[in-house]
């Protein structure tokens, strides 16, 4: 399929209000130079699908389905825990992928169980723990925890989550000097209870605050958990109000048998007319 006059088939998706477009791409029709581009049109709100990020399925050799996983500005990250819900339960849907399937990401293969709507994700790349980093600001001193989980995270613990200006200070911190040259996401987060907690993200690519972010779910309540503050398994209430679940073990100072657990929702299926696209 060329893309001149083109009608994509696309499913749009959300983990927890996190939302996503979708497409087969096993019969590959977007050039690789041109998808950072595609990405950015299809997710911009006003004038494309509108998403946090484009999610295309292709072929693996390696595993059930390989995805190129593109966020709202083009970028590519080497993970996306919401994304990767998303996209195994939408290829059970399509016969791509078992309920109980694999597949190829940047952040190496993600093993994930889908149950209708629910999907049980493992997480790799977990580590490079940095707790209790000072972290200078235009007019303020915030004290974070850094972990990778796929993607670079730090976490923020604050006392009201609700009135914490998570735009301004997400912005600050993502763009420091301290986390370049990649940045990171930032999260902050409120401890409820021994196994709750509640979370808000800035998300690097998206460049906003977005309604949930799956791997820093996990690397909140990873923080939490080293800190002491909660045990396995965690609650994790996102912004968009849904209540994901991070399961873990502890081996020392290392984290094994890591997943993130929620819904996979999908919202609709359409065509995408892409000589339309601004």
């Amino acid at each position: 399929m060329g893309l001149k006059n083109a009608r994509i088939p696309f499913y749009k998706m959300h983990g927890g209000g996190n939302d996503f477009v979708l497409m087969d791409h096993r019969a590959r029709f977007i050039p690789e130079a041109e998808q950072p581009r595609f990405a950015r049109q299809v997710c911009v709100r006003q004038m494309g699908v509108g998403a946090d990020g484009l999610i295309l399925i292709e072929d693996s050799k390696k595993a059930d389905f390989k995805w190129r996983f593109y966020n709202a500005d083009g970028s590519e990250p080497e993970m996306c825990g919401n994304g990767g819900r998303c996209a195994a339960r939408f290829a059970v849907l399509n016969g791509i992928a078992p309920a109980a399937l694999s597949f190829e990401t940047l952040a190496g293969i993600i093993q994930a169980e889908v149950s209708h709507r629910r999907v049980r994700l493992a997480l790799t790349g977990v580590g490079e723990v940095k707790l209790h980093t000072s972290i200078p600001l235009e007019e303020e001193t915030l004290v974070g925890h850094f972990m990778r989980v796929g993607v670079p995270h730090v976490v923020v613990p604050v006392k009201d989550l609700e009135s914490a200006p998570v735009t301004r200070w997400g912005r600050l911190v993502r763009f420091h000097a301290m986390f370049q040259p990649a940045g990171t996401n930032v999260n902050f987060i409120t401890l409820k209870g021994p196994r709750d907690l509640e979370i808000r993200t800035y998300e690097r690519g998206v460049e906003d605050e977005t309604l949930a972010c799956g791997t820093g779910a996990v690397a909140s309540a990873l923080i939490a958990a080293r800190l002491g503050k909660v045990a396995s398994p965690v609650t994790v209430h996102t912004r968009g109000g849904e209540a994901l679940t991070v399961y873990f073990k502890s081996q020392g100072e290392a984290f094994t048998d890591v997943y993130l657990e929620g819904d996979a929702v999908v919202v609709y299926q359409g065509e995408l007319w892409v000589d339309e696209l601004k």
